[in-house]
């Protein structure tokens, strides 16, 4: 009988063990501002990303250069200056997402260099009325970004002061003719007894 005991009791633990290990997946919300770590997150990205763009929209700037129609723009891989492995290119998608959506600019795409010049190569053999090498528009405005990152520590508390600033340059001229930068300060503190 107490083996039996022992062996229901042994065999309960075991299911409340393994009950414990199992994990769940679930959706979260894609748009939630709530940090699980100090790392930069989507939340993070998603904000820099509708601040920036609408702070150079909202600028004087815009009506003085669009007097033409919506001029050319280029976008600029987003600069990781920061300790971590960031994909700046998911950064630099969404700004570019939220300038074309705003119908106040017309773009042109370096990230596709390659396969633009095998399609202009393509055209030079087998297309009727072939675009030639060269005879894009050339842009005029360049945007470019940068995310810098600043750790501190001390005793259990972990700062970590993230900046990203957005430039926007006339490259006629040479000139900056924008700039901004937004700013996310995320604190940690560890547990006395955790980690």
């Amino acid at each position: 009988m107490k083996t039996t005991l022992k062996m229901i009791a042994a065999l309960g633990m075991l299911a409340l063990l393994a009950s414990g290990c199992a994990s769940t997946v679930e959706y979260g919300d894609a748009t939630s501002s709530k940090p699980i770590s100090t790392d930069f997150g989507s939340s993070d990205l998603q904000q820099i990303a509708a601040k920036m763009v609408d702070s150079m929209l909202a600028d004087d700037i815009l009506e003085e250069i669009s007097v033409g129609g919506p001029p050319l723009l280029i976008v600029d891989k987003v600069k990781n200056k920061s300790m971590q492995h960031i994909d700046t290119e998911s950064v630099t998608d969404s700004i570019r997402t939220r300038l074309i959506r705003s119908r106040k600019f017309s773009f042109q795409d370096r990230t596709t260099e390659a396969a633009l010049s095998e399609e202009l190569a393509y055209q030079q053999v087998a297309a009727a009325d072939p675009v030639a090498s060269g005879q894009q528009d050339a842009p005029r405005y360049m945007l470019t970004a940068n995310l810098s990152e600043i750790e501190q520590r001390a005793g259990r508390v972990k700062d970590v002061y993230y900046k990203f600033t957005m430039s926007l340059r006339d490259l006629k001229s040479g000139r900056l003719i924008w700039a901004d930068e937004q700013e996310i300060r995320k604190q940690k503190t560890r547990s006395v007894f955790g980690s």
